[in-house]
This record gives structure tokens, C-alpha cells and sequence, in this order.
């Protein structure tokens, strides 16, 4: 078999093997605001936030950066809370420290199998409570961020494509 033959087998042979697509990391996201708290009944707050959230699902880290403004009272505590769909009320999975003056959280905890199943469902939401609505001044629920991971077929296309291109080429030469 010449050098060139066996090329292309190794290459077919890299393209057709099993890739994995693992997704360790999983990128969720939430909009803060009064309209959702109070079990959806608002608060009237016109403050508002966003989140941006990260779970490993092999080591079940949860990581946190909350941002928010215009709270009509100080905060007094944070916290995610769940199960619970939009609209309904549960209790508190994770604590975060809230940072009155900065109007941010960054952080990170570990959380269990059943609450990850939970978080990834999007029946978690995030509460920001303040000395004007101590039940939660605003709130967003914790959705998945919309990721395009192209799939492992696509790349030996594009492999496929490539060495027909190339085989093309080389007859046209000779």
C-alpha cells in the first residue's frame, strides 16, 4: 500500500472513530425583575438584574455572577430557591452573599444530583430580598442559555469533503 493510501485510511479512520460530546460545562442564565416576585403577583419594583450561571456537571460546581439595580430597599438576603415553576414559591437551595453596595454576587457551591436535575429542568429561580418586600423585592427564574454545539457527523463531513477535494486534485495533476 503506497504512503498516500495509507493517509487517507488514517485520516477516515480519525473521522469515523466515536467522538464524544461531552458538555461538562452548562451555561444557564436569568432575568431579574420585580414583575416575577411575589409568586408572579409582582412587587411593583421597577429594579431589575441579570444572571449568568455556570454548572459542571462532573463535579456538580455551581458558579454565579448576579448583577442588579435599582432596588427600592437594601438588600437583606439572596438566595436561589427551588422547585418551583414560574408563578409558584419554594424554598431556598443556595444562599449567596449580597453585596448591598456593589449590586453584584459572584460565587460558587456545590450542589447534589437532585438539585442539578432540578436547576437543569429550569424550577429554580433567583430571589433578591430587600428591607421594602422582604419577601423577595425581585426575582428571575433560571433558564438554559441557547448553545448551537455542532455535531460530531458535521466534522467528518467536512473531513469527507476534504479528501474528495484533495483526490480531485491530485488526478487532475497526473
Amino acid at each position: 500500500m503506497t504512503r498516500t493510501k495509507s493517509s487517507i485510511l488514517a485520516l477516515v479512520a480519525v473521522l469515523l472513530s466515536p467522538m464524544s460530546a461531552n458538555a461538562d460545562v452548562i451555561n444557564l442564565e436569568a432575568v431579574i425583575d420585580g414583575a416575577q416576585a411575589n409568586a408572579g403577583d409582582g412587587t411593583g419594583s421597577t429594579a431589575t438584574g441579570s444572571a449568568a450561571i455556570d454548572y459542571d456537571d462532573v463535579t456538580g460546581l455551581l458558579s454565579w455572577d448576579i448583577n442588579w439595580s435599582g432596588l427600592l430597599g437594601d438588600v437583606t438576603v439572596a438566595h436561589f430557591h427551588g422547585a418551583a415553576l414560574p408563578g409558584s414559591n419554594a424554598g431556598v437551595q443556595v444562599p449567596f452573599s449580597a453585596f448591598a453596595l456593589e449590586n453584584r454576587s459572584v460565587g460558587s457551591a456545590t450542589i447534589a444530583a437532585a438539585q442539578a436535575a432540578d436547576l437543569l429542568a429550569g424550577l429554580w429561580y433567583i430571589n433578591i430580598h430587600s428591607t421594602r418586600d422582604p419577601g423577595g423585592e425581585i426575582r428571575g427564574q433560571v433558564r438554559r442559555t441557547a448553545v448551537t454545539v455542532p455535531e460530531p457527523g458535521t466534522l467528518a463531513l467536512l473531513g469527507f469533503g476534504l479528501l474528495g477535494m484533495s483526490a480531485v486534485r491530485r488526478r487532475r495533476i497526473f
